[in-house]
Protein backbone atom coordinates (compact mmCIF):
# COMPACT_ATOMS: atom_id res chain seq x y z
CA UNK A 1 0.00 0.00 0.00
CA UNK A 2 2.83 2.40 0.90
CA UNK A 3 4.54 1.71 -2.44
CA UNK A 4 1.29 2.52 -4.27
CA UNK A 5 0.95 5.84 -2.42
CA UNK A 6 4.58 6.69 -3.13
CA UNK A 7 4.11 5.94 -6.85
CA UNK A 8 0.97 8.09 -6.98
CA UNK A 9 2.77 11.04 -5.37
CA UNK A 10 5.68 10.68 -7.81
CA UNK A 11 3.23 10.56 -10.75
CA UNK A 12 1.41 13.69 -9.62
CA UNK A 13 4.70 15.57 -9.17
CA UNK A 14 5.87 14.48 -12.64
CA UNK A 15 2.58 15.60 -14.18
CA UNK A 16 2.93 18.99 -12.46
CA UNK A 17 6.51 19.34 -13.75
CA UNK A 18 5.35 18.52 -17.30
CA UNK A 19 2.61 21.15 -17.04
CA UNK A 20 5.21 23.74 -15.97
CA UNK A 21 7.42 22.76 -18.93
CA UNK A 22 4.46 23.38 -21.26
CA UNK A 23 4.29 26.94 -19.91
CA UNK A 24 8.05 27.30 -20.48
CA UNK A 25 7.36 26.51 -24.14
CA UNK A 26 5.66 29.92 -24.48
CA UNK A 27 8.79 31.84 -23.52
CA UNK A 28 10.12 33.44 -26.75
CA UNK A 29 13.80 33.07 -25.80
CA UNK A 30 15.80 29.95 -26.64
CA UNK A 31 18.31 30.66 -23.90
CA UNK A 32 15.71 30.96 -21.15
CA UNK A 33 13.79 27.89 -22.37
CA UNK A 34 16.98 25.84 -22.52
CA UNK A 35 17.84 26.80 -18.93
CA UNK A 36 14.46 25.47 -17.75
CA UNK A 37 14.79 22.33 -19.89
CA UNK A 38 18.28 21.69 -18.48
CA UNK A 39 16.94 22.15 -14.93
CA UNK A 40 14.21 19.59 -15.74
CA UNK A 41 16.87 17.07 -16.75
CA UNK A 42 17.04 17.29 -20.55
CA UNK A 43 20.66 17.01 -21.69
CA UNK A 44 21.15 19.61 -24.44
CA UNK A 45 24.36 19.85 -26.49
CA UNK A 46 26.07 23.10 -27.39
CA UNK A 47 24.31 25.13 -30.08
CA UNK A 48 21.12 23.03 -29.99
CA UNK A 49 17.68 24.59 -29.99
CA UNK A 50 14.24 23.45 -28.92
CA UNK A 51 11.62 25.62 -30.58
CA UNK A 52 8.52 26.87 -28.80
CA UNK A 53 5.68 24.65 -27.62
CA UNK A 54 7.67 21.42 -27.32
CA UNK A 55 6.19 18.81 -24.98
CA UNK A 56 8.00 16.17 -22.98
CA UNK A 57 7.34 13.05 -21.00
CA UNK A 58 9.97 12.42 -18.32
CA UNK A 59 12.63 14.86 -19.56
CA UNK A 60 15.41 13.14 -17.59
CA UNK A 61 15.61 10.40 -20.23
CA UNK A 62 16.24 12.80 -23.14
CA UNK A 63 19.68 13.57 -24.56
CA UNK A 64 20.12 15.98 -27.49
CA UNK A 65 23.48 16.33 -29.26
CA UNK A 66 25.21 19.47 -30.54
CA UNK A 67 23.88 21.81 -33.26
CA UNK A 68 20.51 20.05 -33.31
CA UNK A 69 17.17 21.72 -33.94
CA UNK A 70 13.91 20.43 -32.47
CA UNK A 71 10.93 22.02 -34.23
CA UNK A 72 7.86 23.59 -32.68
CA UNK A 73 5.13 21.43 -31.17
CA UNK A 74 7.36 18.32 -31.03
CA UNK A 75 6.78 15.63 -28.43
CA UNK A 76 9.85 13.96 -26.91
CA UNK A 77 9.34 10.90 -24.71
CA UNK A 78 11.94 10.23 -22.04
CA UNK A 79 10.33 7.30 -20.23
CA UNK A 80 13.14 5.22 -21.70
CA UNK A 81 16.33 6.61 -23.22
CA UNK A 82 15.86 8.99 -26.14
CA UNK A 83 19.18 9.90 -27.71
CA UNK A 84 19.26 12.44 -30.54
CA UNK A 85 22.61 12.93 -32.29
CA UNK A 86 24.54 15.96 -33.53
CA UNK A 87 23.39 18.19 -36.43
CA UNK A 88 19.91 16.64 -36.45
CA UNK A 89 17.01 18.61 -37.92
CA UNK A 90 13.65 17.58 -36.50
CA UNK A 91 10.81 19.49 -38.16
CA UNK A 92 7.58 20.73 -36.57
CA UNK A 93 5.06 18.47 -34.87
CA UNK A 94 7.23 15.35 -34.82
CA UNK A 95 6.25 12.79 -32.18
CA UNK A 96 8.93 10.51 -30.74
CA UNK A 97 7.69 7.78 -28.38
CA UNK A 98 9.67 5.17 -26.49
CA UNK A 99 6.82 3.64 -24.53
CA UNK A 100 3.51 2.09 -25.53
CA UNK A 101 0.91 -0.28 -24.14
CA UNK A 102 1.16 -4.05 -24.45
CA UNK A 103 -2.06 -4.56 -26.41
CA UNK A 104 -2.43 -8.25 -25.58
CA UNK A 105 -1.63 -7.88 -21.88
CA UNK A 106 -4.74 -8.23 -19.72
CA UNK A 107 -3.48 -5.31 -17.58
CA UNK A 108 -2.62 -3.16 -20.63
CA UNK A 109 0.78 -2.48 -19.06
CA UNK A 110 3.30 -0.08 -20.50
CA UNK A 111 6.35 -1.43 -22.29
CA UNK A 112 9.27 0.69 -23.39
CA UNK A 113 12.36 0.56 -25.55
CA UNK A 114 15.02 3.20 -26.23
CA UNK A 115 15.00 5.35 -29.36
CA UNK A 116 18.25 6.45 -30.97
CA UNK A 117 18.59 9.01 -33.75
CA UNK A 118 22.02 9.26 -35.39
CA UNK A 119 23.95 12.33 -36.55
CA UNK A 120 22.87 14.43 -39.58
CA UNK A 121 19.37 12.95 -39.64
CA UNK A 122 16.41 14.91 -41.01
CA UNK A 123 12.91 14.08 -39.77
CA UNK A 124 10.11 15.75 -41.71
CA UNK A 125 7.00 17.40 -40.25
CA UNK A 126 4.42 15.29 -38.46
CA UNK A 127 6.48 12.12 -38.58
CA UNK A 128 6.03 9.61 -35.77
CA UNK A 129 8.88 7.54 -34.37
CA UNK A 130 7.81 4.53 -32.28
CA UNK A 131 9.58 2.70 -29.41
CA UNK A 132 12.74 0.72 -30.06
CA UNK A 133 13.59 2.43 -33.35
CA UNK A 134 17.15 3.28 -34.31
CA UNK A 135 17.61 5.80 -37.12
CA UNK A 136 21.09 5.63 -38.67
CA UNK A 137 23.41 8.54 -39.45
CA UNK A 138 22.36 10.71 -42.38
CA UNK A 139 18.94 9.09 -42.77
CA UNK A 140 15.86 11.03 -43.85
CA UNK A 141 12.31 10.41 -42.59
CA UNK A 142 9.70 11.92 -44.92
CA UNK A 143 6.85 14.09 -43.68
CA UNK A 144 4.01 12.14 -42.11
CA UNK A 145 5.91 8.84 -41.98
CA UNK A 146 5.30 6.39 -39.15
CA UNK A 147 8.60 4.70 -38.33
CA UNK A 148 8.10 1.29 -36.71
CA UNK A 149 11.45 -0.34 -37.62
CA UNK A 150 15.10 0.67 -37.74
CA UNK A 151 16.26 2.93 -40.57
CA UNK A 152 19.67 2.20 -42.08
CA UNK A 153 22.22 5.02 -42.43
CA UNK A 154 21.60 7.41 -45.36
CA UNK A 155 18.30 5.74 -46.30
CA UNK A 156 15.20 7.80 -47.06
CA UNK A 157 11.97 6.38 -45.67
CA UNK A 158 8.36 7.44 -46.00
CA UNK A 159 4.81 6.18 -45.70
CA UNK A 160 2.66 4.41 -43.14
CA UNK A 161 4.34 2.28 -42.02
CA UNK A 162 7.61 3.80 -43.22
CA UNK A 163 9.53 1.91 -45.88
CA UNK A 164 12.61 2.70 -47.94
CA UNK A 165 11.89 5.09 -50.81
CA UNK A 166 15.42 6.19 -51.70
CA UNK A 167 18.96 6.72 -50.56
CA UNK A 168 20.76 9.90 -49.65
CA UNK A 169 23.69 10.59 -51.96
CA UNK A 170 25.60 12.80 -49.48
CA UNK A 171 27.58 10.19 -47.52
CA UNK A 172 29.94 12.45 -45.59
CA UNK A 173 27.84 15.36 -44.28
CA UNK A 174 29.67 18.06 -42.38
CA UNK A 175 27.21 20.94 -42.45
CA UNK A 176 26.12 23.06 -39.50
CA UNK A 177 22.46 23.90 -39.09
CA UNK A 178 23.04 27.53 -38.16
CA UNK A 179 21.59 29.79 -35.55
CA UNK A 180 18.13 29.49 -34.12
CA UNK A 181 15.47 31.75 -35.57
CA UNK A 182 14.31 34.36 -33.09
CA UNK A 183 10.92 33.94 -31.42
CA UNK A 184 10.42 30.33 -32.50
Amino acid sequence: MLKKIKNRIFTVLLEFELMLLRFVGYIPSHIIRNVFYLMAGVKIGRGSTIHMWANFFDPRGIEIGQDTIIGDHCFLDGRNNLKIGDHVDIASQVLIYNAEHALEDENFTAISAPVEIGDYVFIGPRAIILPGVKIGNGAVVAAGAVVTKNVEPFMIVGGVPAREIGERKLKNPQYKLGRAALFQ
